[in-house]
């Protein structure tokens, strides 16, 4: 029994377009970051949390069966965490902040096995450079309401907005769930998604991937060169 450990629907999304048949998991977690908490770490933990809570709240007699999926996903600028923010005039300072220049994603995936086995874990990365959107731009997305539920104030794939320029690594990453790594964790479960994941992950963006090649590999996706 696969348990999605979100209620995010982009997750969800990704999650569904590779095939796999899930349940979902609510959790609710305190997201603060420990001081000076690097953010490939801060991911990594609040997986992990979510994961343990989602698996705690199991009835005793559903857990042996269950695998539960978590990700975390946060913005960084110069190694500052950009969650998601608080309010409108956040969600613009942020936008400001991170117009014209170069932030990383960090997505933190988890996998909790029921039956024992020890969690596996991977961290995924990408590096986005944001266009140079005017404040009017910014102002009206901001308006719609879209950026408050956002790491960072943004979504890489609206359609209205259009933030990003370039990036280099993994486009679903920056939605939240980079379904290519999932599906090689999930793999070592022997739970393999019932359609092509790389094909699925890219339908969505309409991008043209460059590192789901190394997927199946046992090691970790290569920073771009």
């Amino acid at each position: 029994m696969l348990i999605l450990a979100s209620t995010s629907p982009r997750r969800q999304q990704l999650l569904t377009l590779a095939g796999y048949s899930f349940q979902i998991g609510s959790v609710n977690i305190d997201e603060t970051p420990n001081p000076k908490e690097p953010a490939p770490e801060y991911v990594l933990r609040l997986a992990a949390c979510k994961a343990q809570a989602v698996f705690e709240n199991l009835a005793t007699d559903l857990r042996a069966e269950a695998l539960v999926v978590a990700a975390d996903t946060t913005v960084a600028i110069e190694g500052e965490l950009l969650g998601k923010p608080q309010h409108p005039a956040e969600a613009e300072d942020m936008l400001r902040r991170l117009g014209g220049r170069t932030h990383q994603v960090y997505t933190g995936l988890v996998v909790f096995p029921g039956n024992g086995d020890s969690l596996q874990s991977e961290l995924c990365a990408t590096d986005v450079l944001m266009r140079n959107y005017s404040d009017a731009e910014i102002q009206e997305y901001v308006a719609s309401g879209d950026p408050l539920d956002k790491a960072g104030g943004y979504a890489i794939q609206h359609n209205g907005f259009h933030p990003v320029a370039e990036i280099q690594g993994c486009f679903a990453n920056v939605m939240g769930l980079p379904l290519c790594v999932l599906s090689r964790l999930l793999g070592r479960y022997k739970m393999f998604p019932r359609s092509n994941a790389t094909v699925a992950c890219q339908g969505v963006p309409g991008q043209t991937c460059k590192v789901y090649e190394y997927v199946s590999k046992e090691s970790p996706v290569p920073e771009d060169k």
